[in-house]
């Protein structure tokens, strides 16, 4: 674990190795358990960063890489994030980095933010960036009126893909390398 504000990241050492369903759900409990506490240490917007990573290895050098470089685009962030963040942290877990900001500002503008950064960033579409309200609510792409995230393979919503799998893990995997390596020198 990271407790800063700088410009640290998580080392490229990785477990490298699969995880259950079981660990998949129980790193999600976690992960709101852990919001709902930073929410009540610091009672303002909460930013969260994970990666997009289909399969049963989310913690590799691969993933590591593209979580890197969304911690540097937040950390880097001009308005309306520069000069607010209270604290920061990044959690390296066998079930995939995870990043946490308590950011002094208004959530809907930090939500834009994040999709724009998602969206404008060729790795940006392996992070999966949630903002949460100081009462602990998740804004929603839908909520805020934006565009629902894109499959990374075809113009279809990447819900739909996923959940027909339309695309196989191994040409996920393969779009993911190629966006990775195209866009993360870290």
């Amino acid at each position: 674990m990271l407790n800063n504000v700088g410009q640290a990241t998580i080392p490229a050492q990785a477990t490298g190795r699969a995880i259950s369903l079981t660990e998949l759900l129980a790193s999600r409990d976690n992960r709101q358990a852990r919001q709902q506490q930073w929410l009540k240490q610091h009672p303002v917007t909460l930013l969260v960063l994970t990666v997009v990573m289909p399969g049963p290895i989310k913690d590799s050098a691969l993933t590591r890489r593209i979580f890197n470089a969304g911690w540097t685009q937040i950390q880097q962030a001009g308005q309306p994030l520069a000069g607010h963040f209270l604290r920061a942290d990044a959690f390296a877990l066998a079930t995939g980095c995870e990043g946490f900001w308590s950011i002094q500002a208004d959530a809907k503008e930090v939500k834009q933010w994040a999709v724009a950064r998602e969206s404008d960033s060729p790795v940006g579409r392996l992070w999966d960036i949630d903002v949460l309200t100081t009462d602990g609510c998740i804004l929603s792409r839908r909520a805020s009126q934006l565009a629902e995230r894109q499959c990374l393979l075809c113009s279809l919503p990447a819900s739909v893909c996923a959940r027909q799998r339309t695309h196989s893990q191994a040409e996920l995997l393969a779009e993911i390398i190629r966006r990775a390596d195209a866009a993360c020198t870290l």
